[in-house]
């Protein structure tokens, strides 16, 4: 009988540097996932639980993370660029060295990181670089 695979598992499975564009985890259990400097695009994550998770060096680009629980996460070195982050929870999660900016999309606020009701206690945020984040 063949096991099926869990969205965590399939996520995790992926080699370093791949792209995925327009996929929802929305809802998603990512819960202590670890994944390769994977490049997002247009994907959704809106409340998904990724607690603990370990997104170093990953990108993000235009993607949905509202309400997405990001307690404790290791992001350094992530790339944030025109994504909403509208209540997202990122307490003590590390945010060393990453990058919240813009997308060249037309007029603002179109391309903006949305940083509104954000939860940044007891986060790491040594040299991280902030670019037009509205919120």
């Amino acid at each position: 009988m063949d096991r099926v695979v869990t969205t965590k598992e399939d996520l995790a499975s992926h080699r370093r540097y791949a792209a995925l564009q327009r996929v929802s985890f929305d809802d998603g259990d990512l819960a202590s996932v670890s994944l390769r400097q994977l490049r997002f695009t247009r994907c959704s994550f809106r409340g998904a639980d990724l607690r603990r998770a370990t997104l170093d060096g990953c990108s993000f680009k235009l993607c949905d993370l509202r309400g997405a629980d990001l307690r404790g996460d290791s992001l350094r070195g992530v790339s944030l660029a025109g994504c909403d982050l509208t209540g997202a929870d990122l307490r003590a999660a590390d945010l060393t060295g990453a990058r919240l900016g813009l997308v060249l999309t037309g007029a603002p606020p179109h391309g903006l990181t949305e940083a509104t009701g954000v939860r940044l206690d007891d986060a790491v945020l040594r040299d991280l670089e902030l670019d037009q984040v509205i919120g």
